[in-house]
């Protein structure tokens, strides 16, 4: 299922903006209501529809993740780093996994602790340093309750900094991300009849 318009318009959960009703816009509604909620995440911690730009052969491309947190200054309520973002799939949510990981590296800011690819009901909670599911999820819980409470991301962020040293991708490391991101990425270019989906190629400098 590609994002394409339905015609009509609704009322943004985070923002209270009327904002143009899609065939993913329910589902962002849904997770954000779930993740302010029912996880506790603050809603000044969310953005959605955040794009996410790169170069490929000094041309502009890149996607939109669905669902960005981002860590709140307690002083200013500003928010600040990307702790996990949310990249919604039509299907099996692990053949999602390898693409949503690579957005969480490339991501600005990045790379981003948590990565999460869902359908809405199933998720793949995954660990953007290793690639791989996390290991533990609160309760034994699955699907999208396996979601991480906003003190429960946060205790796993630190753990992920001291594992990692919130070491920046090595620019070998980055291209290699950006090539396999561009693969997913001209699956939807070739084949979405929207610009919901994915930015579209720009030529370098134009």
């Amino acid at each position: 299922m590609h994002e394409v318009s339905l015609g009509g318009m609704l009322t943004d959960y985070l923002s209270g903006e009327r904002i143009e009703e899609t065939t993913y816009e329910e589902f962002r509604q849904a997770l954000a209501k779930f993740l302010v909620e029912d996880k506790g995440f603050p809603k000044t911690s969310l953005k959605a529809k955040v794009p996410l730009i790169f170069l490929i052969d000094g041309q502009e491309t890149g996607r939109h993740i669905d669902l960005v947190a981002y860590e709140v200054s307690e002083a200013s309520g500003e928010a600040g780093r990307p702790l996990m973002l949310v990249v919604f799939c039509a299907g099996d949510t692990g053949s999602f996994e390898r693409e949503t990981v690579s957005c969480a590296r490339l991501f600005p800011g990045g790379p981003v602790p948590v990565a999460i690819a869902t359908d809405s009901i199933g998720a793949s909670v995954l660990d953007t340093a290793t690639g791989d599911p996390l290991a533990h999820t609160p309760g034994g819980a699955t699907g999208v309750r396996a979601i991480p409470t906003w003190d429960e991301l946060r205790v796993r962020v630190k753990a992920s900094d001291a594992a990692t040293g919130r070491a920046p991708l090595s620019d070998e490391r980055r291209r290699k991300e950006e090539r396999i991101l561009h693969a997913y990425n001209g699956f939807l270019y070739g084949t979405c009849c929207s610009e919901s989906c994915r930015i579209p190629p720009k030529s370098g400098g134009t």
